[in-house]
């Protein structure tokens, strides 16, 4: 007899399925979004060759805003029957070569036509200009290049690849739409001055909004709550699904697992509670701050999910509803800054030396330092101090070497160093003075006189 899973347990898949799956999605930039949907949507409809740029930091919805548009536009029939879709990523196609192996197979052109084998990178870019060129706007079939890390392309051998698939598309020959995505800002000057003149200059930009937390705490309700029956019935009228033979490109791999909340079911009951707990939960002062503090941290949507998938597999039929508490201390862990954890786990002889540094620094505005210099300062201290004397010079050395292994200091090294003995040989603070006074508040049992010291450069 198969055993029945628990509301929590369905509860936590579906979140865990949506934070994760959920790719097709997109919120915010609708300007932007529309932008890449007819720049797409031309290039199918009336054979129009376009060649685009879309930049933003790391984790801001590039890639996610193209699936959205694809999303979208593959469901019409005329879209994907006239299109062919070939997905290009920097990170693995290294070089031009590998990269038009793949455009190739992805075309449907694969290497034999007539009997004839081709082996060598000319004969096979040969070809695909020569498919790409033979084709008129009026019967050829579309093609659209998604290029992913599109500042790797550039660093391939004479931007071959990027020269010609940039050639076809301003030369209008066939209906070709060449998108770029990268994170580099950049990028353009990155081109060679043949590959930037033919280059459209169409450059689209996703800049995360850093003045919208109501938005940010709406997010967090909307990720977290469950589909009511009202939102089930709008969600199955707009619903598009993507045929099959949209999905056959096996390189494709940006709507290879879509998100459904069909495919869940919940009882009334269940999505009410849960739903009025989630309301209770983002009006809570607590888990606003939290949120708040985060938001300052970073607002990119990418590491809130994050966030929220750690808070999410917490669930569990012993503790089947978050918790402020939870909230809370997700936060702190996601707050955390591991070099306090490190300094925490210090000695106090080796936090003493890191706050000597830290004087030096402070007095010195940040000049290098060496062992005799920090042991010195730290002498000072000792000498006054009641609780530090009568350390010997070998033991402070060696806590001296321990906190550069850990490197929390990084030697300065040029040729004229390798000489020098390890007492004199220069090294420089790779801590903020902040990380260093949240660390001596954080140690348990330190001296009151260091935690003075830390304070103070004047002993």
């Amino acid at each position: 007899m198969p055993v029945l899973q628990s509301e929590t347990a369905k509860i936590r898949q579906f979140l865990k399925s949506r934070l994760q799956t959920d790719v097709t999605s997109f919120r915010g930039y609708e300007s932007e979004w529309q932008n890449i949907r007819d720049l797409l949507f031309r290039t199918a409809e009336h054979g129009e060759s376009n060649s685009a740029l879309l930049l933003g930091t790391r984790g801001s919805g590039k890639t996610t805003l193209i699936t959205s548009v694809l999303a979208d536009l593959l469901p019409e029939d005329n879209f994907y029957r006239n299109t062919v879709i070939v997905y290009l990523n920097g990170l693995l196609h290294t070089d031009d070569r590998l990269a038009l192996k793949s455009a190739t197979a992805q075309m449907n052109l694969e290497n034999a036509v007539d009997g004839k084998v081709f082996g060598s990178f000319a004969e096979n870019l040969a070809f695909l200009l020569e498919c790409l060129k033979a084709g008129d706007k009026k019967k050829s079939k579309s093609v659209v290049f998604i290029l992913e890390e599109f500042d790797l392309f550039c660093s391939h051998h004479n931007q071959t690849l990027l020269y010609n698939l940039f050639d076809v598309a301003q030369s209008a020959q066939a209906p070709i739409c060449v998108l770029g995505i990268t994170a580099r800002l950049d990028v353009i000057e990155l081109l060679e001055k043949r590959v930037k003149s033919r280059f459209s200059h169409r450059q689209i930009f996703l800049l995360p909004k850093e003045n919208d937390f109501k938005g940010r705490v709406e997010l967090f309700k909307t990720l977290l709550k469950l589909p009511t029956e009202k939102e089930m019935k709008e969600f199955n009228k707009t619903f598009k699904p993507i045929p099959e033979d949209a999905l056959q490109n096996q390189e494709l791999p940006l709507l290879r697992r879509v998100f459904d909340p069909r495919s869940f079911s919940f009882s009334t009951k269940t999505i009410s509670q849960w739903n009025k707990h989630i309301d209770a939960l983002a009006s809570n002062p607590k888990v606003i701050s939290v949120l708040q503090n985060m938001y300052d941290y970073e607002v990119i949507e990418a590491t809130f999910k994050t966030f929220l998938f750690e808070l999410v597999c917490q669930l569990h039929d012993d503790n089947p509803l978050l918790t402020v508490e939870e909230v809370q201390a997700q936060g702190q862990q996601f707050e955390g800054d591991d070099k306090i954890h490190i300094l925490c786990g210090l000695s106090v002889l080796e936090l003493c030396l890191v706050i000597a540094m830290k004087h030096h620094s402070e007095i010195y505005d940040r000049d290098p330092f060496n062992f005799e210099m920090i042991l010195t300062r730290y002498n000072k201290f000792a000498n006054a101090s009641t609780t530090m004397q009568g350390i010997e010079r070998s033991v402070v050395l060696k806590a001296y070497e321990h906190v550069k292994n850990l490197e929390l200091i990084a030697p300065i090294s040029n040729a004229s160093t390798s000489k020098v003995q390890k007492e004199y040989q220069l090294h420089r603070l790779l801590l903020t003075y902040g990380q260093i006074g949240q660390a001596v508040v954080k140690s348990q049992n330190l001296p009151t006189e260091v935690c003075q010291w830390a304070q103070s450069s004047l002993i």
